[in-house]
This record gives structure tokens, sequence and C-alpha cells, in this order.
């Protein structure tokens, strides 16, 4: 019996380690939160999208340029 609870211990011991070291490799290759580009929201229709295709018209970004033309959303939502 005495020699049946050191092996289980011994195996259960086995796999906590195993996963310890498996467990950052795995969360590694996962995207960051870091990784994401910066979003801005259209000033018009207030979508949300990466600043790099954004237009920008003074401190006001836009998701096209017909919303650019148009301006900001004048209505209250």
């Amino acid at each position: 019996m005495l020699r049946l609870l050191f092996w289980i211990a011994l195996i259960a011991a086995a796999v906590w380690l195993w996963r310890k070291f498996k467990g950052p490799a795995s969360v590694a290759n996962t995207p960051r939160e870091q990784d994401a580009p910066p979003m801005v929201r259209c000033a018009h229709c207030g979508v949300h999208l990466p600043r790099d295709r954004a237009l920008r018209l003074e401190q006001q970004w836009y998701c096209s340029q017909a919303h650019l033309e148009q301006g900001p959303d004048s209505s209250d939502h």
C-alpha cells in the first residue's frame, strides 16, 4: 500500500512540474493587448478603427473620407 501511494505522489508531482514549466510557453504564443495597434473613434459614426487607418482633421478622427467631409455627428445619442 505504501508503495502505491509513493507512485501516485511521484506521478502527481511529475504532472504538476510538467504543467508548471509548460504553461508560460503556451501563454507566450497568444497575442497580447500591448501588441494591438492604438484605436480611435470616428467622430461621425462612432466606429472604432486602428489609428493608422483613420483620417484626422484637427483633434478628431474619421473612418472614411465621406465622414471627414460630413464632419462630426451633431445628433445626441
